[in-house]
């Protein structure tokens, strides 16, 4: 199936150009958001934190209202796209069951590109046939210094300035181990959003922020907000673009240093400074391995092996 959205041709393309928060510029007018109070409701999940200290929300089930946030984005002809790395293995073992599960749970009702990035052509599953989904295999050029996170950064960053920028309004990027079990929807979408670590958000110390004051992602101690899972990012196109270019320019300042990192501690060293507007609670990221507490009240998407993760 062939995306029916069209390109904005080149000649008012200028006309179009609008700030975003990160002080870049973006080639599509951005769709609006409802006003916080209109939808979301944190005072009904005392039990969690629902806003952070710089007034974003976190979203858990129960604090936001499914019938406002439907009327309102199913009127603003939205197009998301959810962009997954699938090589060797891990596309063999998980693509399938991604597929499959994302196609069901994954921004049901809305029209949604998915961008496969492989390294090798892949058997797609055989889904139903659906107007609003269209599946785009990506190909990639091979693993930067033999790094999964670098090659999914790098590879989405081509592709975010090759044409993903010009065919959806908000992007979702995620690990391909991972089975969507209930509704991830519009009250995910913001400018900036960041994922929950599962395991840390309640551990809630000895945080393993990077604490080297030589490497690029270093939080000094005594410093941090939350801690956040790499295996997933979303936000308006650019936004997602300026997060991947501040942790490729982290990576490389720590490689000519000698020095290395992890992608998860440049992730958080990256929203420690760019504060998210936007936070996933651990429902949309829970870990297979654990099991739900009592203030996990719905599973959205859970994390099967980390092995290549």
């Amino acid at each position: 199936m062939e995306n029916q959205r069209q390109k904005v041709p080149e000649a008012s393309r200028k006309s179009a150009f609008l700030p975003t928060s990160s002080g870049i510029f973006c080639t599509r007018p951005p769709a609006e958001e409802l006003r916080l109070s209109d939808w979301f409701h944190p005072g009904k999940r005392p039990d969690v934190v629902t806003i952070t200290d710089w007034l974003a929300p976190v979203i858990w089930e129960g604090t936001f209202n499914r019938q406002v946030l439907g009327r309102y984005y199913g009127r603003q002809n939205l197009t998301i796209g959810l962009a997954v790395l699938a090589t060797g293995r891990t596309a063999d073992q998980y693509l399938e069951l991604f597929m499959r599960s994302a196609n069901k749970h994954f921004m049901s009702g809305y029209r949604v590109v998915f961008y496969i990035m492989v390294d090798a052509l892949p058997r797609l599953p055989d889904l139903e046939p659906d107007p609003l989904r269209t599946f785009k295999v990506l190909p990639i050029k091979g693993d930067r210094w033999g790094d999964f996170h670098l090659t999914r950064m790098s590879s989405l960053a081509e592709h975010i300035l090759g044409h993903i920028e010009d065919e959806v309004d908000f992007l979702f990027s995620m690990t391909v181990n991972r089975v969507f079990q209930n509704d991830f929807g519009v009250e995910t979408l913001g400018a900036s959003v960041a994922q929950l670590h599962a395991w840390w958000y309640f551990k809630n110390k000895d945080i393993p922020y990077e604490r080297r004051p030589k490497l690029a992602a270093c939080i000094p101690f005594g410093q941090g907000d939350f801690y956040y899972d790499g295996s997933v990012i979303g936000g308006r196109p650019l936004e997602v673009l300026t997060l991947i270019e501040g942790y490729l320019q982290g990576v490389t300042h720590d490689h000519k240093n000698g020095l290395n990192s992890t992608y998860e501690r440049h992730l958080n060293k990256y929203f420690f400074t760019h504060k998210p507007t936007k936070l996933l609670s651990p429902e949309y990221s829970w870990n297979a391995a654990l099991r739900p507490p009592p203030q996990v009240w719905s599973v959205k998407a859970t994390r099967l092996s980390r092995r290549y993760f």
